[in-house]
Formats: structure tokens, C-alpha cells, sequence
């Protein structure tokens, strides 16, 4: 993978972001929430401690992950 293609997620702007929780999610506080980014990229972070950075993926990495979940391969 070219390492200015994994960059590009890291370059957006986050401040905008509307960040969502699973349906699935409990009262327990123990999420994720993800957004949606300009460039078909996805955030990921951490519904207890929304100051850390979060993780960020490509949309082809998203798909993958999100398949591999679908699939029992991960």
C-alpha cells in the first residue's frame, strides 16, 4: 500500500464530524462510534473517551473489515 494513501484519512478534518453508535449498542457505555468522512473514509473512536485520536480508515479497509466481521473471520 502507498503510505501517502493511508495518510489521507489522517489529513481531514474531524471538528464537523457526526459520529453515530451502533443500533446494537447497550446502556452500558462500552462503544464504538463511527463517522462517516468527506473522502468515503470512516473514523472510529472510543464512545468513553471521545478526546483520544481516532482510528481512521480507508473505505477499502473499511469494507474488508466490515466483511471479515459479516463473514466470522474476525
Amino acid at each position: 500500500m502507498n503510505p501517502d494513501r493511508k495518510a489521507e484519512p489522517y489529513s481531514l478534518d474531524l471538528s464537523a464530524a457526526m459520529w453515530r453508535k451502533s443500533s446494537a449498542s447497550g446502556g452500558e457505555g462500552n462503544c464504538v462510534e463511527v463517522a462517516d468522512l468527506a473522502d468515503g473514509s470512516v473514523a472510529i473512536r472510543d464512545s468513553k473517551d471521545t478526546h483520544r485520536p481516532p482510528l481512521r480508515f480507508s473505505a477499502p479497509e473499511w469494507a474488508a473489515f466490515r466483511q471479515g466481521l459479516i463473514s466470522g473471520d474476525i
